[in-house]
């Protein structure tokens, strides 16, 4: 049977966007050198909360602050693995942020091991090599999947919320055919990778249009990843991709 009730913001916002979304100019940045980040200051610069999607962090419910949490990893890993450990510092040590602390709450029960993003936040201050951070990188990234199992939840509702966020951080990341929010930029690719990884792990239901869209979706950014310097997808081309997601969605 299908539903549409679970449609989110975006669809709601963007319904006219899947049918008139012609190409629009685009705007090379240029990447701006950060300063070291610490796990005090970790997310303030670049991490707006628009990725609630209308919700405070104290209300949300845990699978989906997890599934949020997760998309900053997500982002953070990419960014590392592209050679950017800069750009990628503040996502890697959003789970351990002070700025982020509501996010935790209740997440010690579904596996969360706060030691484990400590180590990478040393690594990063420390300017380790590339290839010594990795095995802590693996085991962060492992720790996010294993509390996005322990959490639970509907992975429709969840994979909804994550198209809201996406289309609240991606508007506000990009303006006038250039980056203007190197961290919402990010954050919306990162929130796309868990709701794509969410999706393949669902059984039961044809998924082929769902996972076919999130693919579609991804490929909006570059394959190197969403570098600060990337020529960004027009901002109307990517809300209508959200869209078609949610559509999918709707028919599962």
């Amino acid at each position: 049977m299908k539903t549409w009730a679970k449609l989110g913001l975006g669809t709601a916002l963007a319904s006219g966007a899947v049918a008139a979304c012609g190409p629009s100019p685009v705007d090379d940045t240029s990447s701006v050198d950060a300063a070291p980040v610490t796990i005090a200051d970790a997310g303030e610069a670049g991490e707006g909360e628009g990725g609630e999607a209308g919700h405070s962090m104290e209300t949300l419910p845990v699978e989906k602050r997890v599934a949020f949490m997760s998309g900053h990893v997500e982002a953070g890993l990419a960014l590392f693995r592209a050679g950017a450990p800069d750009q990628a510092a503040k996502h890697l040590l959003h789970p351990v942020s002070e700025t982020h602390e509501a996010e935790r709450a209740g997440i010690d029960a579904l596996g969360f091991e706060q030691d484990i993003f400590i180590q990478v936040s040393e690594a990063l201050e420390q300017g380790r090599p590339a290839d010594e951070i990795e095995p802590q990188l693996a085991a962060a990234e492992a720790n996010m999947a294993l509390m996005q199992a322990n959490a639970g939840g509907d992975p429709v509702e969840i994979i909804s919320y994550l198209m809201d966020t996406v289309f609240e951080e991606y508007r506000i990341g990009v303006t006038d055919g250039a980056i203007t929010d190197a961290g919402e930029y990010q954050d919306a690719f990162g929130f796309t990778v868990v709701a794509l990884n969410i999706a393949s792990r669902i059984e039961d239901k044809n998924t082929a249009r769902l996972l076919a869209e999130l693919e579609t979706l991804l490929a909006m950014w570059p394959s190197t990843g969403p570098l600060a310097d990337s020529a960004p997808t027009p901002v109307s081309e990517l809300i209508a991709q959200t869209s078609r997601v949610h559509i999918a969605l709707g028919e599962l």
